[in-house]
């Protein structure tokens, strides 16, 4: 147990220790009371004229940390519980493992769990290992073929793995505390962990994907890659094992955690009586932009800093009941081909921990729902099939992008020659009209709501900043419809997870929502004896 101690205001830069000896003063401590702490969070503060670090700093007390916190009576100083992991409850014996469909975020700490207490989960994951995957996506981004199940999408870590390895989330659960230490202790750095909007990297979340996958196997779990699941298998309406490729694989239960892309698996789930409905999502463009015109947007005079981190930001403009919104936003990144279906263009965007490209991007996106689209279960799926389709065929029908400068956007007319922005996404493009492509309330939902945030970031709406098309991925276009206990509507034994679940958004939610797959196996069932 330790306290922590919010709102610490230091100039920046500034060093560790100063951090603590601010937050001992605070305090009214001396060193030999709090030998030892770290800094918790941090966030920069603009305001009042001066740059400054807003922190709150962790202190480890040689006395009673929780009768010292009663004593200071401070709301900025409170207690900081370890966290905890869940412990088994159930009495019911399992005659095989439990299963689970998936290794991207949720999929993996509900597997790590459930390993680290003695229910020994066999984990599928349709697409190949890390350094299979890889090499699948490097060849497709310089213009090999695509394969369908190992890609940005599918594959160890899920689609997580290619992104910026944001940590951010707006969910208040305590689980989220344990899903940092976990990747604390598989080597995500400090300093990533600390930010107020922290964030691992592509390239340092790899090899934490691959680190959590050698713990699962080392306490007793299964790893099978290049292992889709075709269906279920039911008695009685209730699950009984999982139809592979050629074998069938007995279960009791199984977490259902296949990721917002599992198409053929939301369709074969349909089909065997498992209760899907559509929900809302979003579809736009990845918007690129000049990092450097981005960090003088926000940080002004003190843009170049040494030590201060690319600028990031969130946008968002409501109107008539409909948002437009920046989304998965990447620091000094790239956009990249996301593909998983052939014929069909998607984009996403990522970046590594240093973020020290020359471009930031995010989505740009506006929401969409069963109103604009049908009130079908599958009819969101359609509706990300037909723009990628559309993507596909404007930007020339082998994976080059369609991409539109945004001040010929907003004058809706061709883009003949890039400005200072050069896209990146890498598979080549082609200029375009977007609203080709997008439907047109989208058009002009975009359209309202640029200018709107260029008067929030200045520069924003910069004629030459880069659009480039289509995202469709933003979160799942259905959602597995779970009861309080987390199990489906319609097949006992079958807990839908994560994100392609319609449960989650982003790698912390999901990451959650797999600990509380992992709890209600154990709330019933007991460990696996050795």
């Amino acid at each position: 147990m330790s306290i922590l101690i919010s709102d610490v205001r230091l100039p920046f830069p500034f060093g560790e220790e100063e951090a603590l000896l601010a937050a001992r003063r605070r305090c009214g401590l001396s060193r030999e009371s709090a030998p030892s702490g770290r800094i918790h969070r941090q966030s920069l503060d603009l305001r009042h004229g001066g740059l400054h670090a807003i922190c709150t700093v962790e202190l480890e007390l040689t006395g009673d940390e929780a009768a010292f916190v009663r004593m200071k009576n401070d709301p900025a100083v409170r207690l900081r519980k370890a966290p905890v992991l869940p412990a088994p409850g159930g009495e019911e014996r399992l005659s095989a493992p439990p299963v689970i469909v998936g290794f991207g975020p949720a999929g993996m700490f509900a597997a790590l769990i459930l390993a680290r207490r003695g229910y020994r989960p066999v984990v599928l994951e349709r697409g190949a290992e890390m350094k299979e995957r890889d090499r699948a996506v490097d060849a497709f981004f310089s213009g090999g073929p695509l394969d369908e199940d190992c890609n940005i999408q599918f594959g160890e870590g899920g689609a997580g793995a290619y992104s910026d390895g944001k940590l951010t989330t707006r969910i208040g659960d305590n689980r989220c505390e344990l899903v940092t230490e976990i990747l604390r202790q598989h080597g995500a750095p400090e300093d990533a962990l600390r930010a107020a909007k922290p964030h691992i990297g592509t390239d340092l979340l790899k090899g934490i994907v691959v680190s959590i996958r050698n713990e699962i196997r080392s306490l007793g779990g299964t790893v099978r890659f290049r292992t889709p699941m075709r269906g279920l298998i039911l008695q009685n309406g209730t699950l009984r094992g999982l139809r592979l490729d050629g074998e069938e694989l007995s279960c009791e239960t199984a977490v259902l955690a296949v990721g917002h892309s599992a198409r053929d698996s939301f369709s074969a789930l349909l089909e065997q009586g498992v209760f899907l409905e559509p929900k809302p999502f979003s579809v736009g463009v990845r918007a690129e932009h000049l990092q450097e015109e981005i960090d003088r947007a926000l940080y002004g005079r003190y843009a170049g800093t040494p030590d201060l981190p690319p600028g990031e930001y969130t946008l968002s403009h409501r109107e008539n009941g409909r948002g437009c919104y920046s989304f998965c936003m990447c620091p000094g990144g790239q956009v990249v081909a996301a593909a998983s279906e052939q014929g069909g263009l998607v984009t996403n965007g990522m970046s590594y921990h240093a973020r020290a490209g020359r471009n930031a991007n995010a989505a740009l996106c506006v929401s969409v729902g069963p109103e604009d689209y049908g009130a079908g279960p599958l009819d969101g799926v359609a509706l990300q099939r037909r723009l990628e389709r559309g993507a596909f065929s404007l930007g020339g029908g082998d994976y080059a992008a369609p991409v539109q400068l945004a001040g010929d956007f907003l004058a809706a007319r061709q883009t003949t020659a890039l400005g200072r922005v050069t896209p990146t996404y890498p598979r080549g493009w082609q200029f375009c009209r977007m609203d080709e492509l997008l439907p047109p309330f989208v058009c002009e939902m975009l359209r309202r709501s640029l200018p709107r945030f260029g008067a929030k970031l200045r520069g924003y709406d910069a004629p030459d900043a880069v659009f480039t098309g289509v995202e469709t991925r933003t979160s799942s276009p259905v959602r597995i419809t779970r009861g309080e206990n987390l199990y489906s509507l319609t097949v006992p034994g079958l807990i839908p997870c994560g994100e392609g679940a319609g449960y989650a958004g982003g790698i912390v939610s999901a990451a959650v929502d797999g600990i509380r797959a992992a709890e209600a196996v154990m709330a019933r069932w007991r460990p696996i004896e050795p």
